[in-house]
């Protein structure tokens, strides 16, 4: 496997040849489509994740590609003449801004695929400005966190995580038993904040099992919200009258602590928040404090501080369910975003139109 800045071989996810990793047969490239030398920014775990088997050997077949495991070796001398004459940069989180510095060592860069969703941590202005076009795979990860934030609705609406809690805590019995009412899914009100790509599956779910949808997304007409079966409603409305709300929407200076004491105090008694998108969106010390009435309880994959400090409050709230910012990663996803990642490539070579471009308007309006 080609470490950080070390040459490519025919190791790892096959760099340079178009042999499968178990001896399997070649994969060929499409007729006419170029093999363009190829940056792969990605550690060894992730690779084996997002380019398994047939991925990875499409990948090797359809780029001439060079494995980093450490993106520390986009700046180091080592990796110099194989950057100059890259044209495309596959990244993964943690990569370093694409600035001025940085592209100057990769003059002939023409594009930029990101195996995750939002390229805001690194995607600069000055890319753009070099005619770079930038790609991401976030639609791979739509399915896994709709189905995160389906298994939190559902935890919180039968009150498990209570039970959970006071049974790992040596609760007696019958006081574990006690907890708010419990209810089902069918005939619930949910109410989903922001139709994204994962907003948008969680609701298609959530719709499935019964439950009466609500949405509010201010780039959304009622037509719009009408088919895809919910109910357009402002900000206020949808806190108020829903059991179950699900942020999904972007990080954007509007939405910042969209959700501050004011508005989780609309929620009712007992409903509960469920978020697997951003911390920023709520202003996370008025829902400590709402969380530590024990009024409402939560679901949360995203937090303030990650990794969240072991002394942090909410990891003793007995209504809190808990996930350590894993909602995306599942086999089935992360196989996914190797694909859209590898599919984009093959048409950037085909001199074919991407179909998840990243523009800096689309970037100014999305998480």
């Amino acid at each position: 496997m080609a470490g950080s800045g070390e040459p490519p071989t025919g190791a790892g996810t096959g760099a340079g040849t178009g042999a499968g990793p178990a001896g399997g047969p070649p994969v060929t490239p499409p007729t006419g489509a170029r093999r363009p030398v190829t940056v792969v920014s990605v550690s060894a775990a992730l690779r084996a994740q997002f380019f398994p088997d047939r991925v990875g050997d499409r990948l090797a077949a359809t780029t001439d590609a060079t494995l980093v495991d450490d993106h520390a070796a986009l700046t180091g001398v080592d990796l110099a003449s194989v950057l100059a004459r890259a044209e495309v940069l596959v990244t993964s989180w943690g990569v370093p801004r694409l600035d001025a510095a940085l592209l100057d060592r990769a003059p002939a860069l023409r594009l930029v695929a990101h195996t995750g969703a939002s390229v805001k941590p690194f995607v600069t202005a000055e890319l753009f400005a070099r005619g770079v076009t930038v790609t991401q795979a976030g639609q791979g990860m739509a399915r896994s966190v709709a189905e995160v934030a389906l298994t939190f609705t559902l935890a919180l609406l039968h009150q498990t995580p209570r039970f959970d809690h006071a049974l790992h805590a040596g609760t007696e019995w019958h006081r574990a038993e006690q907890a708010p009412p419990r209810h089902e899914i069918l005939g619930c009100p949910v109410g989903v904040v922001g139709a994204s790509r994962t907003g948008r599956a969680y609701l298609e779910l959530v719709r499935a099992l019964g439950a009466e949808v609500s949405v509010c997304d201010p780039t959304l007409t009622p037509a719009d919200a009408a088919r895809l079966g919910a109910r357009l409603v402002g900000l206020d409305e949808l806190l108020a009258g829903s059991r179950i709300v699900a942020l999904h929407a972007p990080t954007l200076p509007e939405t910042r602590h969209l959700l501050g004491a004011r508005e989780l105090a609309l929620l009712p008694d007992g409903a509960g928040l469920v978020n697997t998108a951003r911390s920023w969106l709520v202003d996370e010390a008025a829902l400590v404090a709402e969380l530590t009435r024990g009024r409402i309880d939560a679901a949360l994959d995203v937090f303030d501080e990650e990794p969240l400090p072991t002394g942090h409050p909410l990891r003793a709230l007995p209504n809190v369910l808990l996930t350590p910012h894993q909602a995306a990663g599942t086999v089935q996803g992360r196989r996914r975003q190797g694909e859209i990642v590898v599919d984009e490539i093959v048409r950037y070579a085909s001199g074919r139109p991407l179909a998840h471009a990243v523009t800096p308007e689309l970037l100014a309006r999305t998480g």
